[in-house]
């Protein structure tokens, strides 16, 4: 039994913190985490529609060796139904 309740708690938590926030304007630079995701609600996206903003790496260039590469991935922007 304690087994199962353990396990029902777990599961609300993980439903809990993977559910996205709703704003009324874009988070600004650095304000999302890698892989975290918020709905906008801005009216940018047409009707029945929401826009998700994902966010990406929040640094601009990792140095490695002599070279400058560019490190993650960039926020991504996207409507989506509602």
């Amino acid at each position: 039994m304690r087994f199962v309740l353990t396990c029902g708690a777990l599961c609300a938590l993980f439903f809990t913190a993977a559910e996205a926030r709703t704003l009324k304007q874009d988070p600004p630079p650095g304000g999302l985490r890698p892989g975290e995701s918020v709905f906008v609600d801005d009216g940018s996206c047409p009707i029945g529609q929401i826009k998700k903003v994902t966010g990406g790496s929040n640094r601009q260039y990792a140095k490695q060796g002599s070279e400058n590469k560019r490190a993650g991935a960039s926020r991504t922007v996207a409507c989506v139904k509602r």
